[in-house]
């Protein structure tokens, strides 16, 4: 507290001092709003929430024990993904977790909550991925392939400044991929690549719908210009660990077997047709445990 002393007053011989006080500034109480930019999406919420669990990062952070950054704005700033930061910061304030039944993003989710240290957050999660797992005991992977033959026509330097046209046949496949197992879709994409400017990317990304998959690609032209796969947008698919590339429905249907059944599914017998099975039209594959 600060305080000084005003003028004396006297009364019947007594001088009397009146003492007047100003409150020392005092910090944010617990119920006081903090805003928060997370990744640059903004929160707004109580201290209190923030060290409900004190043990945790943002408990350190926010208790002092840890220095905390600041945007332009002033703002606490956090450089962490901010989409999936409302799911870490709803568990503060509940000690519940929450999360949409189309949920797609539990490994990051699941890596945003080992970074701040909430353990029971860490462990919540657990506990919903034993679940999803157990959910999806039984499942059905149907697989349709579809193959046709295209002429591609490019051009080839046989000189400095000198070019000549030349055409090729190609294999150009298809792959319709239903599975009632969203989580089979997403090993099935961990394996799978696209090579495509030269860098192979996971087809997770390509994975708009959880049940669904459409796969298109192309076997290695002979002759063709490794630019011109680029400049014609053709795409060659990759299986890895094993880095082979898929030149053929024979071998895309070797691979998805091998992570298939290591995955508990079984061929079938009772559909397709041994034909179409035999000639890499159809796969179905089902999974009892």
């Amino acid at each position: 507290m600060i305080s000084f002393t005003s003028h004396a007053l006297e009364s019947r011989g007594v001088t009397i001092a009146v003492d007047r006080t100003i409150p020392a500034p005092q910090s944010p109480a617990m119920s006081d709003p903090i805003t928060l930019n997370v990744g640059g999406k903004l929160y707004t919420t109580s201290l209190a929430t923030l060290t409900s669990f004190p043990d945790s990062m943002l408990g350190a952070m926010f208790s002092g024990k840890m220095p905390t950054k600041r945007d332009s704005q002033g703002n606490c700033f956090i450089d962490r993904d901010g989409k999936v930061f409302r799911y870490i910061l709803n568990f503060l304030r509940t000690s519940h977790l929450d999360l949409p039944e189309d949920f797609q993003e539990m490994g990051l989710l699941r890596r945003e909550a080992d970074f701040y240290q909430v353990q029971p957050l860490i462990e919540a999660l657990q506990e919903k991925e034993v679940e999803l797992s157990k959910a999806e005991k039984n499942a059905m992977l149907n697989i349709t392939l579809n193959q046709r033959v295209q002429t591609v026509h490019f051009t080839v330097r046989e000189a400095p400044q000198i070019y000549s046209l030349s055409s090729s046949s190609m294999e150009v496949f298809n792959a319709n991929i239903f599975s009632t197992s969203c989580l089979f879709l997403k090993l099935l994409g961990s394996k799978l690549f696209y090579c495509s400017n030269g860098n192979l990317s996971s087809i997770t990304s390509h994975l708009q719908d959880p049940n669904h998959l459409t796969l298109d690609w192309v076997a290695n032209v002979e002759g063709l210009p490794e630019e011109e796969y680029t400049k014609q947008n053709l795409k060659r698919l990759w299986v890895v660990p094993a880095n082979k590339q898929i030149n053929s429905f024979q071998v895309f249907v070797e691979e998805v077997l091998k992570i298939a059944l290591s995955d508990g599914f079984c061929i079938d017998s009772s559909h397709p047709h041994a034909l179409d099975f035999m000639n890499n039209k159809i796969i179905r594959l089902i999974r009892y445990r």
